[in-house]
């Protein structure tokens, strides 16, 4: 049985400020919690179903702090979700190492005050699966800690980093230690004929306002994804998420 300020811990998680009081933050879903076992990650807590925990081996055991079986009823209590999956842990926050744009290895992502946890989840994703290890996010932008950031990211985060800084700053470091900066304009160059080069910063912009005016000048290569569909309706635009997947799969195509 799960206790009452284990329940309000977990509870807590799920906003930002619990988050940064306790350096903890919340996973949930077998396949994620397995994949954090996996990859060598400390798990503080882990509530979990006794079929779940009983599957457990010893060499994934020595990395979990306290284990407590809690039954479907109690996951419902205690998880962020609608439909609850068979266990929960309790996650260090790790610690980032101070960021330097001019040690990049291969091209970095900069988010402008990313909103949708979704989107951010989406974007991580896709950078993990092209193989860019470095994501900068505005300080406005969403928590990558978020739950719902979480679960759209699928696990990706494990394999990519994400800082929060003064995006003006960090672009102003890459343009002094000549990097380009990438940016997705209507009036840019279509991407598929556009010289990228393997290092630089790829600028994404807000969801609904795009890239601001404060960081515009920093762009030195505008890009555009041109579109091929044959009708004029019902396709205006593609969301942020699915922007930066094309971009970020046209980067991988030309990496060599």
């Amino acid at each position: 049985m799960i206790g009452r300020n284990t329940i309000k811990l977990i509870k807590s998680l799920q906003k930002k400020k619990a988050r940064e009081e306790e350096g903890l933050y919340a996973i949930e879903g077998d396949k994620l919690v397995r994949e954090y076992l996996a990859a060598g990650k400390r798990i503080s807590l882990l509530a979990a179903k006794p079929e779940f925990i009983a599957s457990l081996g010893q060499a994934e055991r020595a990395f979990i702090g306290e284990i407590t079986p809690v039954s479907y009823e109690e996951l419902k209590r205690i998880s962020s979700l609608t439909t609850p999956h068979n266990a929960l842990a309790v996650v260090p926050i790790p610690d980032r190492p101070p960021l330097a744009t001019d040690k990049l290895q291969g091209p970095g992502i900069a988010l402008e005050s990313m909103q949708d946890p979704g989107n951010l989840g989406t974007i991580i994703r896709a950078a993990a699966w092209f193989g860019i290890r470095t994501i900068i996010c505005s300080a406005n932008s969403v928590d990558v800690y978020n739950p719902k950031v979480i679960q759209a990211s699928m696990g990706a985060i494990l394999n990519v980093e994400v800082h929060y800084a003064e995006l003006e700053l960090i672009l102003q470091d890459a343009v002094k230690a000549g990097l380009p900066v990438y940016g997705t304009f209507l009036e840019g160059e279509a991407i598929y004929e556009a010289e990228l080069e393997e290092k630089g910063i790829i600028l994404f912009g807000n969801e609904s306002k795009g890239i601001s005016g404060n960081l515009a000048p920093f762009v030195s290569k505008k890009l555009f994804i041109p579109g091929f569909s044959v009708s004029k309706y019902g396709v205006e635009s593609l969301n942020v998420g699915m922007a930066a997947s094309i971009v970020l799969s046209e980067f991988a195509r030309r990496r060599k």
